[in-house]
């Protein structure tokens, strides 16, 4: 007589160590998610005891592109403190960015081989780079250079005095927009170890990639300026062209045939040659002889 209750428990005890893992992975990124924000709050306040000074900081380009005599207005009670407030916070995040980095990696790294882990420092160091880069070049490039441009329809009959909180979501929209624009080389660094892209793959595609550079840098530039175009452009030419030399860097090499083994190689390449060569003539040959008559 079969023993069903040992099969029943065993495949209960399996139930519960499948769910107890999805359960571990829950509470894993639950982990991951409070001491980020943590971080981030910790940063946060940080940042508040120098809020006048990174304010001062963020408004600086877009306030010297604006008109002589015009400065930002804000019209609702509490918009100037949502300014802080959010000032705050994005300077929370950059300096927790590289603690928040790391603690995504901590969630993923499980899930990866053993030599696939230790791209934890390359990865930080990218990501970290890339982000403070994009932010870098939307606050003293791109950014300005809109406000700039909507600066010049500023007339006798048109005012220009732009609102505190839509300037501000303007310039968060731009922010994380180049941020993640500033992520391509962290891209292609994995891409490339996973053996998904190679740098002559990017290269010889590097004529598509330049005409889509230029099209996201007349839709991200008001301005129909050839050269203005050109400078929001350069520096994603710039990250392409980068990402081209992590490919080669980081991807698989060829391995340098040696003597023997390329002779080997042009002998199985005759051999191949010669038996194709018989089997088309025969197949010829055969379908050129008709039957004898007796």
């Amino acid at each position: 007589m079969v023993d069903t209750s040992h099969h029943s428990r065993r495949d209960d005890d399996e139930r519960s160590e499948s769910q107890m893992g999805f359960l571990d992975h829950l509470d894993e990124l639950r982990t991951r998610i409070i001491r980020s924000c943590i971080a981030i709050g910790a940063g946060m306040l940080v940042a508040f005891i120098f809020v006048d000074r990174i304010a001062q900081f963020v408004l600086a380009p877009t306030l010297r592109m604006l008109p002589p005599g015009t400065s930002l207005i804000y019209t609702k009670p509490g918009e100037g403190f949502s300014f802080y407030l959010d000032v705050a916070l994005i300077g929370g995040v950059v300096l927790a960015m590289p603690f928040v980095t790391y603690q995504v990696w901590r969630f993923i790294a499980p899930a990866l081989y053993t030599n696939e882990k230790k791209f934890v420092i390359p990865f930080v160091i990218l990501t970290t780079v890339g982000s403070l880069g994009g932010a870098l070049f939307s606050h003293y490039i791109l950014f300005p250079g809109m406000i700039a441009f909507f600066g010049t329809f500023n007339s006798k009959t048109m005012k220009f005095t732009p609102r505190l909180e839509d300037t501000f979501d303007m310039y968060k929209n731009l922010l994380l927009g180049m941020v993640v624009v500033f992520q391509l080389p962290t891209l292609v660094f994995f891409l490339a170890k996973m053996r998904l892209v190679t740098a002559r793959f990017l290269w010889r595609h590097i004529d598509y990639a330049i005409l889509i550079i230029f099209i996201m840098a007349a839709v991200l530039t008001p301005s129909t300026d050839p050269w203005n175009q050109t400078a929001f452009a350069a520096p994603m030419i710039g990250l392409y062209l980068l990402s081209i030399g992590i490919a080669w860097v980081v991807g698989p090499k060829r391995e340098k045939e040696t003597p023997g083994r390329a002779d080997a190689t042009k002998l199985r390449l005759v051999f191949a040659a010669a038996v194709i060569d018989q089997a088309w003539k025969r197949r010829h040959c055969g379908a050129g002889e008709f039957p004898r008559r007796a």
